[in-house]
């Protein structure tokens, strides 16, 4: 059984329209490449929304993708550096598709005063990935006896013949 290794993926791009498929794809290829393939599809629906919507309403199509996997959530973030586009009146009816198809999602401010919109997406109960190894467990119903050995010190003591021939 595999564990789960925290993995980061992070994405500057200026948003076009045809850079939106190609991002998508990029970041369906780190997907994959962190056996995440079910998380594919969902992934690249809400970087699309949310590229795509920068595209239509900002000046400055400046974007960074950024994604976190630490074994049991996958968090895509997609932030711009636009100050006048806003969440709550701007991107409605995104954020309202992005909600219903992600496990959780969430917008924050940067330092900078650009915004930056998140979500997750959890890793289904029979494809969680354990992060610690488990030990197998003991059985006794098989036990093997140790084979008797010769004692130690019989073994380090050197025979009288081989002191002799050493001479």
């Amino acid at each position: 059984m595999k564990t789960a290794v925290p993995r980061y993926y992070h994405l500057d791009v200026e948003v076009s329209p045809e850079r939106v498929g190609q991002v998508s794809r990029i970041l369906a290829a780190h997907l994959r490449y962190w056996d995440l393939e079910n998380l594919v599809v969902p992934v690249r629906s809400g970087a699309e929304l949310l590229l795509q919507a920068i595209d239509e309403h900002t000046t400055d199509k400046q974007a960074s993708i950024e994604m976190w996997w630490n074994g049991q959530h996958l968090i895509t973030a997609v932030g711009d550096d636009d100050r006048d586009l806003r969440p709550d009146q701007d991107l409605r009816a995104c954020l309202a598709r992005i909600a219903a198809m992600s496990d959780g999602w969430g917008c924050c401010a940067s330092e900078t005063g650009s915004k930056i919109i998140w979500f997750s997406q959890r890793a289904r109960a029979g494809e969680r990935v354990p992060l610690v190894p488990t030990v197998p467990a003991p059985s006794l119903r098989h036990v093997r006896q140790m084979p008797r050995g010769t004692p130690v010190a019989a073994l380090a003591a050197p025979s009288p013949g081989a002191l002799a021939a050493a001479r």
